[in-house]
């Protein structure tokens, strides 16, 4: 079986989330774990980039409307992060469409909101 397509990317997000949730747990709005989170990345040595537009593609033409990614990890890795009870299908298609939409292959999906443990979703653009 190949190797999952950028696993290791994957899981430094998802530790430096992780590490963030021990941290401040639930209960704040989406913004305080954004800039949370961009400071773990960066004590980290992870690159990103806050607030991203990538382009958005519609039978090869760029579209006017953009969608903003929270954070571009990796320079390939959109993060897209939620302060919810809990996840949804719709958060999920959010992930998946920008991914169809922009041609990249992985996203992940973080909510820091639900109580206990991080919830958290490895997307992938299978087309």
């Amino acid at each position: 079986m190949d190797e999952p397509v950028l696993r290791e990317e994957v899981y430094a997000i998802v530790g430096a989330a992780i590490e963030r949730h021990r941290e401040l747990g639930a209960g704040f709005l989406e913004a305080v774990y954004q800039e949370a989170l961009e400071r773990e990345l960066a004590m980290r040595g992870i690159v990103f980039e806050s607030q991203r537009e990538p382009v958005i593609l519609y039978k090869g033409q760029p579209l006017g409307k953009r969608y903003v990614c929270d954070l571009l990890c990796f320079g390939s890795v959109p993060v897209e992060l939620k302060a919810m009870d809990r996840l949804t299908g719709r958060e999920d298609a959010q992930v998946i469409n920008y991914l169809k939409s922009s041609g990249i292959s992985v996203g992940v999906l973080i909510n820091f909101g639900s109580h206990g443990k991080l919830e958290w979703r490895r997307l992938i653009n299978t087309q």
